[in-house]
């Protein structure tokens, strides 16, 4: 009943089967009994997922529907939305991953029974990964209900005492006369009546963390009153300062029943009941899908296909500038990233024993998968919040051995006139402009001594006038180490060449102060790409190792050079690296562009020989027509769509190259899903864009996986040539007919697109003339390219000097 809620639109249908849009559209006007729309609108309109699943298994078309799509649109089609879901589905994860046993028997029974006992079992599991109050000495300990998770307003459950009389209180977990959670061994229960001793105490503990003089939490009779108000000491309160690493307020317990006062919140509420029984459906396919591929990748896929289907609504760090970051910083024991998104950078973090992982964002939902990805990812003590970061600072006392931060950049909604006298603010108060330095301070203000934090920065923030003071600041106090440029394609946005910021909290002024600027502009990759990352990352740590060990970076041309703060410290105190860094050496200039010239020369001549004759008029034919769809239906060919990923990193076959005519060039996660791989012989088309174009795949291409919106065609070579098929699909009317507009897209139905029905000799007739014109139309490109490469080598050597004007 409760999977009724759950919708699914006509493209999620078309996955579900196999098959394009335009079948549904078939089905629902061809079968009386195709289930009715439960919502959406008359255009786009969605179903009840059990009953398509139903229908479409009465009619044989969900025989062989991978349990993770079934999955996913149940994600997807949740009727709280898939962000909710996903976290639902997260904790039961993390639940399966910890404690396996108590899923399996919760999950025996009714979804009713499922819901029951779920919420409690999820504290048990939560509480301890995901937060507590502070330990001895300052550091978050992994007691109850503190850092990052808050108990939901639910009791204990089935598994209560009688006489509990409060959350999770009674039997859950309780030792021998034990009456709460993690007790000591008198201790009552949580929130109990009037014998009821303190959460967490031992027997004869005077309270909860707190000081001397500070009533208990929750006490019994002597105690003011359970959950006392304003006027009793709060928790973790003592009337000196904060210890170093104290967690802040955000995560000391809540009142239950009772929302924070504070403008952050716990970054994970453990669902409630009634939560969970909506969800109870996907949390069961969820588990079947951790017993397939392990729950950590089980819940990795869901969250990509879920950024893959929402590609707008997240700005992400790629996997290999995260990576890249980690290694700038080194090694840490605690490590904060205060825009935390979906966690990329602090699971990039190399893992060492006792880890403290600290996480914010203003976006409740990611800090709350950020907090279960990083707990299914490793053992450290995860502690996430959600909040402002620069107005509400969920970690006030931490000091962190390293900050890294991908911030959002371009903000003038900062908090620049609430924040005037922020303590933060060392080097200079941020213009309203300049919300990219806020976060520099702030990461430099939740640092140790010495402890390094590293930004990703837009390249303007290294040269506006409005923020020159404070980089001037940050450079004479030797708090500002390097400034990388990264090339274009890096991150988001893909088209200018964003920067990292290496920043060290001082602990010492530097005898002689010199700044690191690389930049690694040349390894950008065509397209859309990306660049090329080994090559980045290596010049980077390469650089910035030599640096700290020496504290001086010879010159190298083009690349990376370490200048003293002396010669930065000007009226604009410019850090953009590539106008400090001389042009790399071109000793053989004029030789390379010589050869240059001489392949041009080839290939131009080559194109000359591959022309196509002069064309003879022949009146229209008139052939049989089938379709795509026919032919796959009658087994003539096999149809692929791309994917999201595979089991490992080989390079990936992206539409940008199919249009380009260019070598595969893309990189997808390494993930369970099975990875489509191309094969000599298949012809790739691209889905969207609106061009007419399809490729054969060669020797050298076969091999790489299917990006996204491409399909594969791989023809039986006994009933139809490759280059037959992939030449008819390029025809401008065949492409026209089987296209369908949206309001900002031209989208490819594949199914639709027409062939002429040929025997096979006089399909290799025509498949010999389509791939005499691929080889001009490759000539054309590579002599274009070379065109381009000669004429920007001419400019570059006339203006620096390399080649002579006559």
């Amino acid at each position: 009943m409760q999977d009724n809620a759950t919708e699914v639109t006509a493209a999620g249908i078309a996955r579900l089967a196999g098959v394009g849009r335009a079948a549904v559209s078939n089905w629902r006007r061809r079968h009386a009994d195709f289930p009715k729309p439960v919502g959406g609108t008359e255009t786009s309109p969605s179903f009840a997922l059990a009953e398509v699943e139903a229908w479409l298994r009465k009619q044989g078309k969900l025989a062989e529907v991978p349990l993770r799509e079934r999955v996913w649109q149940q994600l997807a089609g949740h009727p709280e939305g898939p962000l909710p879901a996903l976290v639902h589905t997260g904790c039961v994860l993390l639940l399966i991953h910890e404690r396996p046993t108590v899923w399996l028997d919760a999950s025996a029974g009714s979804d009713a029974r499922l819901a029951a006992i779920l919420s409690g079992a999820l504290d048990q599991v939560l509480v301890p990964r995901l937060g507590g109050p502070a330990g001895p000495g300052g550091r978050a300990g992994r007691g109850a209900r503190g850092a990052g998770v808050e108990p939901g307003p639910e009791g204990a459950g089935e598994k209560g005492a009688s006489d509990a009389g409060g959350v999770n209180g009674g039997g859950v977990n309780a030792g021998g006369g034990a009456g709460g959670v993690n007790e000591g061994a008198h201790a009552g229960a949580v929130n109990a009546g009037a014998r009821a001793d303190r959460v967490n105490a031992g027997a004869g503990s005077p309270g909860v963390n707190a000081a001397v003089d500070a009533a208990g939490v929750n006490a019994g009779a002597e105690a003011d009153r359970v959950n006392p108000a304003l006027t009793t000491p709060a928790v973790n309160t003592s009337p000196t300062p904060s210890p170093v690493n104290t967690p802040p307020t955000l995560h000391t317990p809540h009142p239950v029943h009772a929302a924070p006062a504070s403008p952050t919140a716990p970054a994970l509420r453990t669902p409630t009941g009634p939560q969970l029984l909506l969800s109870a459906p996907l949390l069961r396919g969820a588990a079947e899908l951790a017993a397939e591929m392990g729950a950590r990748q089980a819940f990795e896929f869901l969250l990509g296909r879920h950024l893959d289907a929402n590609p707008r609504q997240y700005t992400l760090t790629p996997a290999e500038l995260a990576g890249l970051m980690a290694d700038l910083a080194g090694p840490a024991r605690t490590v904060l990233d205060p825009a935390c998104g979906t966690g990329a950078l602090l699971r990039a973090v190399a893992t060492r024993p006792e880890q403290e992982l600290y996480a914010q964002d203003s976006a409740p939902e990611l800090a709350a998968i950020s907090a279960l990805r990083l707990a299914l990812h490793s053992r450290a003590a995860v502690r996430a919040a959600a909040g402002d970061t620069l107005r509400a600072d969920a970690y006030p006392g931490l000091r962190a051995d390293v900050v890294l931060c991908h911030p959002p950049f371009n903000e003038r909604n900062w908090g620049h006139d609430e924040l005037a006298y922020d303590p933060r603010w060392e080097y200079g108060f941020p213009a309203r402009t300049e919300s990219e330095l806020a976060w520099v301070q702030h990461a430099l203000a939740r640092l140790t001594d010495g402890g390094t934090a590293v930004l990703l920065m837009p390249p303007a923030a290294a040269s506006r006038r409005s923020g020159r003071r404070i980089r001037a600041d940050l450079l004479r106090r030797g708090a500002l180490r390097a400034v990388v440029a990264l090339p274009v394609g890096a991150a988001p946005p893909y088209n200018i060449p964003l920067h990292l910021w290496v920043l060290r909290r001082p602990d010492r002024a530097p005898a002689t102060p010199e700044v690191l600027l690389v930049d690694t502009g040349r390894f950008a990759g065509e397209g859309r790409g990306g660049p090329d990352w080994e090559a980045v990352r290596e010049a980077v740590t390469d650089a910035w190792g030599t640096f700290t060990r020496a504290g001086h970076l010879a010159e190298r041309p083009g690349l990376a050079r370490s200048v003293p703060v002396i010669d930065l410290l000007d009226d604009d105190v410019d850090l953009a690296p590539a106008r400090h860094l001389p042009p790399a050496a071109v000793a053989d200039g004029a030789e390379q562009l010589t050869r240059v010239r001489e392949r041009l020369g080839a290939t131009l001549r080559l194109t000359a020989d591959l022309t196509p004759p002069p064309a003879d008029p022949s009146p229209a034919a008139r052939w049989p027509l089938t379709t795509i769809g026919e032919l796959a239906r009658g087994g003539a060919l096999v149809m692929r769509t791309g994917g999201n990923g595979g089991h490992a990193r080989v390079p990936v076959l992206t539409d940008h190259d199919v249009l380009a005519g260019t070598a595969p060039s893309g990189t997808l996660p390494e993930s369970e899903e099975e990875a489509v791989l191309t094969e000599a012989g298949d012809v790739v088309v691209p889905v969207l864009g609106g061009g007419s174009v399809a490729r054969v795949i060669d020797e050298a291409t076969g091999g790489a996986v299917l990006g996204r919106n491409l399909v594969l065609l791989r023809p039986d070579r006994t009933a139809l040539d490759p280059w037959f098929l992939a030449g008819f699909l390029r025809g401008t009317a065949n492409n026209r007919q089987a296209s369908s507009y949206a309001s900002t897209a031209t989208r490819l139905d594949v199914r639709r697109l027409q062939l002429p029905r040929l025997p096979l000799e006089e399909q290799r007739r025509y498949g010999d003339r389509f791939r005499a014109l691929d080889a001009f139309e490759r000539a054309l490109r590579h002599a274009s390219r070379l065109g381009e490469q000669l004429v920007r080598g001419m400019y570059d050597g006339l203006t620096d000097g390399t080649v002579a004007p006559d």
